[in-house]
Protein backbone atom coordinates (compact mmCIF):
# COMPACT_ATOMS: atom_id res chain seq x y z
CA UNK A 1 0.00 0.00 0.00
CA UNK A 2 2.45 2.37 0.94
CA UNK A 3 4.82 1.08 -2.32
CA UNK A 4 1.59 2.59 -4.64
CA UNK A 5 1.22 6.11 -2.28
CA UNK A 6 5.22 6.16 -2.77
CA UNK A 7 4.98 6.40 -6.72
CA UNK A 8 1.58 8.70 -6.66
CA UNK A 9 3.36 11.11 -4.62
CA UNK A 10 7.05 11.05 -6.96
CA UNK A 11 4.56 11.30 -10.15
CA UNK A 12 3.25 14.45 -8.23
CA UNK A 13 6.29 15.64 -6.88
CA UNK A 14 7.95 15.61 -10.89
CA UNK A 15 5.01 17.20 -12.09
CA UNK A 16 4.87 20.53 -9.60
CA UNK A 17 9.21 20.51 -9.43
CA UNK A 18 9.39 20.45 -13.52
CA UNK A 19 6.45 23.07 -14.56
CA UNK A 20 7.95 25.27 -11.68
CA UNK A 21 11.22 25.40 -13.15
CA UNK A 22 9.68 25.95 -16.60
CA UNK A 23 7.39 28.79 -15.35
CA UNK A 24 9.46 30.33 -12.65
CA UNK A 25 6.39 30.06 -10.07
CA UNK A 26 8.52 30.12 -6.71
CA UNK A 27 5.16 28.88 -5.27
CA UNK A 28 4.61 25.94 -7.33
CA UNK A 29 8.35 24.43 -7.00
CA UNK A 30 8.25 24.92 -3.11
CA UNK A 31 5.03 23.09 -3.33
CA UNK A 32 7.14 20.45 -5.83
CA UNK A 33 9.83 20.04 -3.10
CA UNK A 34 7.20 19.79 -0.10
CA UNK A 35 5.42 16.85 -2.38
CA UNK A 36 8.99 15.70 -2.35
CA UNK A 37 9.37 14.86 0.85
CA UNK A 38 6.41 13.16 0.70
CA UNK A 39 8.25 9.84 -1.23
CA UNK A 40 10.90 10.40 0.95
CA UNK A 41 8.80 9.90 4.05
CA UNK A 42 7.19 6.90 2.07
CA UNK A 43 10.65 5.59 1.90
CA UNK A 44 11.23 5.77 5.65
CA UNK A 45 7.77 4.55 6.09
CA UNK A 46 8.57 1.50 4.33
CA UNK A 47 11.39 0.50 6.14
CA UNK A 48 9.77 1.14 9.73
CA UNK A 49 6.84 -0.57 9.04
CA UNK A 50 8.95 -3.72 7.65
CA UNK A 51 11.24 -3.52 10.56
CA UNK A 52 8.94 -2.93 13.34
CA UNK A 53 6.53 -6.07 12.23
CA UNK A 54 9.68 -7.89 13.47
CA UNK A 55 8.67 -10.29 16.69
CA UNK A 56 10.81 -9.73 19.50
CA UNK A 57 14.53 -10.73 20.05
CA UNK A 58 17.06 -11.76 22.03
CA UNK A 59 18.30 -8.20 21.91
CA UNK A 60 14.90 -6.34 22.06
CA UNK A 61 12.63 -8.40 24.60
CA UNK A 62 9.90 -5.74 23.86
CA UNK A 63 9.74 -6.04 20.29
CA UNK A 64 10.88 -3.60 17.36
CA UNK A 65 7.85 -1.26 17.55
CA UNK A 66 9.75 2.24 18.07
CA UNK A 67 11.56 1.64 15.05
CA UNK A 68 8.38 2.75 13.47
CA UNK A 69 8.20 6.08 16.08
CA UNK A 70 11.34 6.92 15.06
CA UNK A 71 10.62 6.82 11.22
CA UNK A 72 7.79 8.99 11.82
CA UNK A 73 10.38 11.31 13.59
CA UNK A 74 12.19 11.46 10.87
CA UNK A 75 9.55 12.43 8.51
CA UNK A 76 9.14 15.29 10.73
CA UNK A 77 12.90 15.78 10.13
CA UNK A 78 12.57 15.95 6.44
CA UNK A 79 9.31 18.76 7.01
CA UNK A 80 12.15 20.42 8.84
CA UNK A 81 15.06 20.41 5.89
CA UNK A 82 12.12 21.29 3.37
CA UNK A 83 11.22 24.50 5.24
CA UNK A 84 14.78 26.01 5.46
CA UNK A 85 15.13 25.32 1.26
CA UNK A 86 11.60 27.09 0.83
CA UNK A 87 12.79 30.14 3.07
CA UNK A 88 15.61 30.42 0.85
CA UNK A 89 13.97 30.53 -2.53
CA UNK A 90 11.32 33.04 -1.38
CA UNK A 91 13.87 35.04 0.01
CA UNK A 92 15.90 34.90 -3.18
CA UNK A 93 12.48 35.64 -5.31
CA UNK A 94 12.02 38.73 -2.96
CA UNK A 95 15.69 39.63 -3.43
CA UNK A 96 15.18 39.95 -7.54
CA UNK A 97 11.92 40.97 -7.72
CA UNK A 98 11.46 38.19 -10.91
CA UNK A 99 7.83 37.18 -11.88
CA UNK A 100 6.36 33.87 -12.26
CA UNK A 101 4.72 33.05 -15.65
CA UNK A 102 1.28 31.70 -15.12
CA UNK A 103 -0.68 29.76 -18.00
CA UNK A 104 -3.82 28.02 -18.01
CA UNK A 105 -1.01 24.61 -17.77
CA UNK A 106 0.00 25.96 -14.34
CA UNK A 107 -4.02 25.56 -13.19
CA UNK A 108 -4.27 22.45 -14.49
CA UNK A 109 -1.20 20.73 -13.28
CA UNK A 110 -2.05 22.27 -9.59
CA UNK A 111 -5.86 21.03 -10.01
CA UNK A 112 -4.71 17.45 -11.04
CA UNK A 113 -2.05 17.19 -8.05
CA UNK A 114 -4.69 18.23 -5.59
CA UNK A 115 -7.07 15.77 -6.63
CA UNK A 116 -4.52 13.04 -6.56
CA UNK A 117 -3.52 14.59 -2.78
CA UNK A 118 -7.27 13.78 -1.60
CA UNK A 119 -7.11 10.44 -3.05
CA UNK A 120 -3.89 9.75 -1.33
CA UNK A 121 -5.37 11.27 1.95
CA UNK A 122 -7.89 9.75 2.60
CA UNK A 123 -6.24 5.99 1.47
CA UNK A 124 -3.61 6.17 3.37
CA UNK A 125 -5.62 7.82 6.79
CA UNK A 126 -8.30 5.62 6.29
CA UNK A 127 -5.93 2.86 6.58
CA UNK A 128 -3.18 4.32 9.52
CA UNK A 129 -6.53 4.44 11.73
CA UNK A 130 -7.50 1.01 10.41
CA UNK A 131 -3.69 -0.53 11.35
CA UNK A 132 -3.06 1.60 14.18
CA UNK A 133 0.13 2.80 12.51
CA UNK A 134 1.52 6.02 13.87
CA UNK A 135 3.63 5.73 10.53
CA UNK A 136 0.51 6.05 7.62
CA UNK A 137 -0.84 8.37 10.15
CA UNK A 138 1.77 10.61 10.36
CA UNK A 139 1.99 10.61 6.68
CA UNK A 140 -1.23 10.86 6.05
CA UNK A 141 -0.76 14.33 8.06
CA UNK A 142 1.91 15.55 5.70
CA UNK A 143 -0.12 14.52 2.78
CA UNK A 144 -2.72 16.85 3.80
CA UNK A 145 -0.48 19.54 4.66
CA UNK A 146 -0.36 19.31 0.25
CA UNK A 147 -3.59 19.27 -0.22
CA UNK A 148 -3.76 22.72 2.08
CA UNK A 149 -0.51 24.09 0.30
CA UNK A 150 -1.70 23.48 -2.90
CA UNK A 151 -5.19 25.38 -3.27
CA UNK A 152 -2.83 28.56 -1.25
CA UNK A 153 -0.54 27.97 -4.68
CA UNK A 154 -3.59 28.09 -6.67
CA UNK A 155 -4.91 31.45 -4.80
CA UNK A 156 -1.38 32.83 -5.55
CA UNK A 157 -1.75 31.90 -9.39
CA UNK A 158 -5.15 33.66 -9.40
CA UNK A 159 -3.34 36.59 -8.11
CA UNK A 160 -0.70 36.69 -10.73
CA UNK A 161 -2.93 36.75 -13.40
CA UNK A 162 -4.65 40.19 -11.49
CA UNK A 163 -1.70 41.72 -11.34
CA UNK A 164 -0.13 40.68 -7.87
CA UNK A 165 2.92 38.79 -8.33
CA UNK A 166 4.46 38.98 -5.08
CA UNK A 167 1.45 36.72 -3.95
CA UNK A 168 3.33 34.14 -5.66
CA UNK A 169 6.67 34.00 -2.98
CA UNK A 170 3.86 34.88 -0.23
CA UNK A 171 2.42 31.37 -1.09
CA UNK A 172 5.64 29.74 -0.64
CA UNK A 173 6.02 31.23 2.44
CA UNK A 174 2.36 29.99 3.33
CA UNK A 175 3.74 26.64 2.00
CA UNK A 176 6.37 26.55 4.71
CA UNK A 177 3.91 27.68 7.56
CA UNK A 178 1.81 24.34 6.62
CA UNK A 179 4.67 22.47 7.03
CA UNK A 180 5.92 23.51 10.20
CA UNK A 181 2.55 22.98 11.80
CA UNK A 182 2.29 19.38 10.57
CA UNK A 183 5.93 18.73 11.61
CA UNK A 184 5.16 19.86 14.59
CA UNK A 185 2.46 17.54 15.37
CA UNK A 186 4.61 14.58 13.80
CA UNK A 187 7.68 15.70 16.43
CA UNK A 188 5.40 15.70 19.30
CA UNK A 189 3.72 12.59 18.98
CA UNK A 190 6.52 10.74 18.13
CA UNK A 191 8.61 12.48 21.14
CA UNK A 192 5.37 10.92 23.47
CA UNK A 193 6.26 7.70 22.65
CA UNK A 194 10.13 7.95 22.90
CA UNK A 195 9.60 9.95 26.14
CA UNK A 196 7.86 7.44 27.68
CA UNK A 197 5.00 9.40 28.43
CA UNK A 198 1.68 7.70 29.77
CA UNK A 199 -0.71 6.36 27.95
CA UNK A 200 -3.47 5.01 30.12
CA UNK A 201 -4.53 7.29 32.67
CA UNK A 202 -3.64 6.06 36.64
CA UNK A 203 -7.22 5.94 37.67
CA UNK A 204 -8.70 4.12 34.76
CA UNK A 205 -5.92 0.89 35.44
CA UNK A 206 -6.88 1.36 39.24
CA UNK A 207 -10.76 1.46 38.24
CA UNK A 208 -10.31 -1.83 36.62
CA UNK A 209 -7.28 -3.92 39.43
CA UNK A 210 -9.88 -2.61 42.43
CA UNK A 211 -12.72 -4.56 40.89
CA UNK A 212 -10.91 -7.47 41.49
CA UNK A 213 -11.79 -9.56 44.81
CA UNK A 214 -9.00 -9.72 47.36
CA UNK A 215 -7.06 -6.76 45.99
CA UNK A 216 -6.75 -4.31 48.35
CA UNK A 217 -4.94 -1.46 46.57
CA UNK A 218 -2.72 -1.06 44.31
CA UNK A 219 0.10 2.05 43.34
CA UNK A 220 3.27 2.51 41.07
CA UNK A 221 1.47 2.30 37.84
CA UNK A 222 3.20 3.18 34.49
CA UNK A 223 2.11 2.71 31.34
CA UNK A 224 4.55 3.78 28.05
CA UNK A 225 4.89 2.96 24.21
CA UNK A 226 2.51 3.77 21.34
CA UNK A 227 -1.26 3.80 21.62
CA UNK A 228 -1.85 0.82 20.12
CA UNK A 229 1.34 -1.62 21.40
CA UNK A 230 1.10 -0.84 25.13
CA UNK A 231 3.23 -2.24 28.22
CA UNK A 232 2.19 -1.44 31.21
CA UNK A 233 3.35 -2.67 35.08
CA UNK A 234 2.11 -1.97 38.72
CA UNK A 235 2.02 -3.02 42.20
CA UNK A 236 -0.37 -4.78 44.02
CA UNK A 237 -1.46 -5.54 47.35
CA UNK A 238 -3.07 -7.67 48.67
CA UNK A 239 -3.21 -9.60 52.44
CA UNK A 240 -0.23 -10.83 53.88
CA UNK A 241 -1.19 -14.12 54.88
CA UNK A 242 -2.24 -14.54 51.40
CA UNK A 243 -1.34 -17.84 49.92
CA UNK A 244 1.50 -17.68 47.11
CA UNK A 245 -0.42 -19.80 44.78
CA UNK A 246 -3.38 -17.89 45.25
CA UNK A 247 -1.82 -14.45 44.88
CA UNK A 248 -0.15 -16.02 41.46
CA UNK A 249 -3.72 -16.41 40.31
CA UNK A 250 -5.24 -13.13 41.78
CA UNK A 251 -2.48 -11.90 39.57
CA UNK A 252 -3.18 -13.06 36.52
CA UNK A 253 -7.05 -12.55 37.38
CA UNK A 254 -5.44 -8.79 37.14
CA UNK A 255 -3.93 -9.04 34.29
CA UNK A 256 -6.43 -10.76 32.25
CA UNK A 257 -9.35 -7.95 32.58
CA UNK A 258 -6.67 -5.17 32.36
CA UNK A 259 -5.94 -6.97 28.73
CA UNK A 260 -9.63 -7.72 27.99
CA UNK A 261 -10.20 -4.08 29.03
CA UNK A 262 -7.65 -2.51 26.90
CA UNK A 263 -6.47 -4.68 23.96
CA UNK A 264 -3.78 -2.12 23.00
CA UNK A 265 -2.14 -3.31 26.05
CA UNK A 266 1.13 -5.89 24.72
CA UNK A 267 2.20 -7.00 28.25
CA UNK A 268 1.44 -6.32 31.76
CA UNK A 269 3.80 -7.26 34.47
CA UNK A 270 2.38 -7.08 38.00
CA UNK A 271 4.07 -6.88 41.36
CA UNK A 272 2.61 -8.33 44.43
CA UNK A 273 3.32 -6.67 47.85
CA UNK A 274 1.03 -6.20 51.04
CA UNK A 275 0.08 -2.82 51.66
CA UNK A 276 1.78 -0.47 53.41
CA UNK A 277 1.63 -0.33 56.77
CA UNK A 278 -0.85 3.07 57.08
CA UNK A 279 -3.34 1.23 54.86
CA UNK A 280 -3.15 -2.16 56.79
CA UNK A 281 -6.14 -1.44 58.77
CA UNK A 282 -8.21 0.16 55.97
CA UNK A 283 -7.62 -2.79 53.91
CA UNK A 284 -8.29 -5.41 57.12
CA UNK A 285 -11.51 -3.41 56.73
CA UNK A 286 -12.19 -4.05 53.24
CA UNK A 287 -11.68 -7.73 53.42
CA UNK A 288 -14.00 -7.94 56.09
CA UNK A 289 -16.60 -5.98 54.14
CA UNK A 290 -16.48 -8.53 51.51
Amino acid sequence: MVARVFFLNIAVATAKIAFGYASGAVSILSDGFHSLTDSASNIVALVGIQVARQPADEDHPYGHRKYETMAAAAIGLFLAIVIVEIGRMVFGRLRSGQHATVTLASFAIMAATLIVNLIVVRYERSAGERLKSEVLIADALHTRSDVLTSLAVIIALLGGLAGFPLLDPLAAAVVAVFIGHAGYKIARDASRILSDQMVIAEEDIRGVVMAVPRVLGCHRIRTRGPADHVFLDLHVWMAADTRLDEAHRLSHEVKDRLMARYPQIADAIIHIEPPPRDQVESSKFKVQSK
